[in-house]
C-alpha cells in the first residue's frame, strides 16, 4: 500500500468541471427604468448642448456686435436731444449756392400766438371723405414738433426757385429728423414737421409721421435708408426718391386749428389730394 502511495506518477486529482453560473436575465421591471434613464440622459445632453451654443453665440455677439444704427446720436433725452438732432441734421442740407436749406427748431406740441404759447393736446386726422379717421392725444413726452424755416417771408426759402426736387429734399430732411427722433428720444411716438411754404402767399403744410410708419427703417442702419452724403435738389437719386416718397408722400397735410367742447386746442390735419 505504501508503494502505491509513493511510487509511480503522482495521481492527478481530477478537478470537476464546474460551469460558471448562468447570468440571470434582467427582470422585466428593470427595462422601463433603463428607458427612463436613457431619456433623462438624452434631455440633459441636449440641454447642455443648447447651453454651450448659447454661450458661444453670446460671446460671438460680444466680440463682433452687429452694426450700429448710426455713427452719431444725441446725448440725454427729451426736447434737449431733439434740439441736438435738429442742429445736426439741418447743418447737412444745403442749396446749390452753399447756403443752408432751412433752420430747424424743435418744440413741444404747441402754437405761439404773440407772447402766449398754446399747448396742443390733440391731433385729428381727416380721412379722404372729410371725416376724422384718427383722433390722437399728444403730450410733450410722446411728441416732438419741428419747424423747418427758411430765411424768407413766412419761413419760405429766400433764395432759388421753388421746385418739386427742392420739396423732395425738404421731405428727406424731415424723414431724417423723424428717424433720429424715434430711435433716440425715448417715448416719442409722433413727429410733426412744418414745411416751409413755396412762397409767402402759399399756406404751409406739414408732414406727420408716427413711429409705426417707419418701423422697418428703424430696424436697419440709417445708411441703408438714407445715404450719408446729402444730395442737392438736382442730384437726388431714383432710389432716394422712392424711399422719400414711400415714407412721407402719403403723410403730407394742410393744417388748421380747432377746439374741443372743453376748450382744448386741436391740430386738424387734412390730406393733400394726390
Amino acid at each position: 500500500m505504501a508503494s502505491d502511495l509513493t511510487g509511480g506518477k503522482e495521481s492527478e486529482i481530477a478537478r470537476p468541471d464546474v460551469a460558471p453560473a448562468d447570468q440571470a436575465p434582467p427582470s422585466p421591471e428593470a427595462e422601463p427604468h433603463r428607458s427612463r434613464f436613457f431619456v433623462i440622459y438624452m434631455l440633459l445632453a441636449l440641454a447642455l448642448a443648447a447651453a454651450i451654443v448659447g454661450v458661444v453665440v453670446f460671446a460671438g455677439r460680444s466680440i463682433n456686435p452687429g452694426p450700429t444704427w448710426s455713427s452719431w446720436k444725441p446725448s440725454g433725452g427729451g426736447l434737449g436731444a431733439a434740439q441736438q438732432i435738429a442742429e445736426r441734421v439741418s447743418g447737412s442740407y444745403h442749396l446749390p449756392g452753399g447756403k443752408q436749406l432751412v433752420d430747424v427748431i424743435a418744440k413741444p406740441p404747441s402754437f405761439s400766438s404773440g407772447n402766449k404759447t398754446v399747448p396742443i393736446p390733440v391731433i385729428a386726422v381727416r380721412g379722404s371723405r372729410g371725416k376724422f379717421d384718427e383722433v390722437l392725444g399728444v403730450t410733450p413726452s410722446n411728441s416732438v414738433w419741428y419747424s423747418l424755416c427758411g430765411l424768407g417771408a413766412s419761413c419760405s426759402i429766400a433764395t432759388g426757385t421753388p421746385s418739386l426736387s427742392r420739396g423732395t429734399l425738404v421731405r428727406r430732411e424731415i424723414l431724417e429728423l423723424a428717424l433720429y427722433t424715434f430711435k433716440y428720444v425715448k417715448g416719442v411716438q409722433h413727429v410733426v414737421a412744418f414745411m416751409p411754404p413755396r412762397n409767402a402767399q402759399k399756406p404751409p403744410s406739414v408732414v406727420y409721421l408716427q413711429k409705426t410708419d417707419v418701423a422697418p427703417e428703424l430696424k436697419s442702419p440709417l445708411t441703408t435708408t438714407l445715404p450719408p452724403k446729402v444730395p442737392l435738389p438736382s442730384t437726388i437719386t431714383a432710389r432716394e426718391q422712392k424711399t422719400i416718397d414711400s415714407t412721407t408722400g402719403a403723410r403730407i397735410y394742410t393744417f388748421g386749428l380747432s377746439q374741443t367742447q372743453q376748450g382744448d386746442a386741436v391740430l386738424v390735419l387734412t390730406p393733400i389730394p394726390g
